[in-house]
């Protein structure tokens, strides 16, 4: 008889406070047989380990899985079919595993890239994904500001192209929240300004880690790139009282 696959848990750990890890992905985390987890090709180090270690039980192999940080498609794509095998391998030997992940494993995740590969090679075996609490839903609860309000609109955005996005549908919502803004920061914050959002901006830098940091006045970003955990929740000018 052949063997029945084991399920694969895509699990948001949350944004980076050790507290903010829900508690039905620690009771997923304590029953599945492998571990797996992205990584820099440079480096091993993943965060997202690091907040759920205290719920991993002893001896679960943790598994670093290696991306490079390129651009190139091809260079991308074969790294996600290695990757996508190995995890098939320990499903086709009947095993539970869990793909952890920062803030939630459906926004802006490298579990959804996994995932589609995984089914693609084994179509069998059954997904389910575990949300986190986002980086920018932590953000906002950080420093004590409602995202939407009333029939107010929210827009998420990824900071990779700097402010274009922002130039280009700003004017679609009152309330926009910028993720991966790090390397792009100076541009965000010249858009923001151009469109007058800048006085109800904010910067929040590694939120809930030990380094945290928050940025009143987003024109500090105008000269500088902030670090890599960098996030900035905008707000239109009129767009609350």
């Amino acid at each position: 008889m052949a063997q029945t696959p084991g399920t694969l848990h895509g699990i948001g750990v949350g944004p980076g406070d050790p507290e903010l890890i829900t508690l039905r992905a620690v009771r997923v985390l304590s029953r599945v047989q492998v571990i797996f987890t992205a990584s820099s090709t440079k480096n091993q180090h993943s965060l997202a380990v690091d907040i759920a270690r205290p719920h991993v039980p002893e001896g679960t192999p943790v598994v670093r899985l290696a991306f490079p940080m390129s651009k190139d498609r091809e260079v991308m794509a074969r790294a996600w079919e290695e990757n996508a095998l190995q995890v098939a391998d320990v499903l086709l030997q009947g095993k539970d595993a869990a793909f952890l992940t920062l803030g939630d494993c459906m926004t802006y995740s490298t579990f959804g890239y996994l995932s589609r590969n995984v089914r693609r090679i084994c179509p069998e075996a059954p997904q389910v994904a575990v949300p986190g609490i986002t980086s920018y839903q932590a953000a906002a609860a950080r420093v004590n500001r409602p995202l939407v309000e009333g029939e107010e609109s929210l827009l998420v955005l990824s900071g990779v192209e700097g402010g274009d996005r922002f130039r280009e549908l700003g004017h679609l919502a009152e309330n926009v929240v910028f993720m991966k803004a790090y390397k792009n920061a100076p541009d965000i914050a010249h858009a923001l300004e151009e469109r007058g959002w800048a006085e109800h901006s904010v910067g929040v830098v590694a939120c809930g880690m030990p380094e945290e940091r928050i940025v009143e006045d987003v024109r500090e970003f105008a000269d500088s790139s902030p670090g890599y955990w960098t996030l900035i929740l905008a707000r239109r000018e009129n767009g609350r009282g």
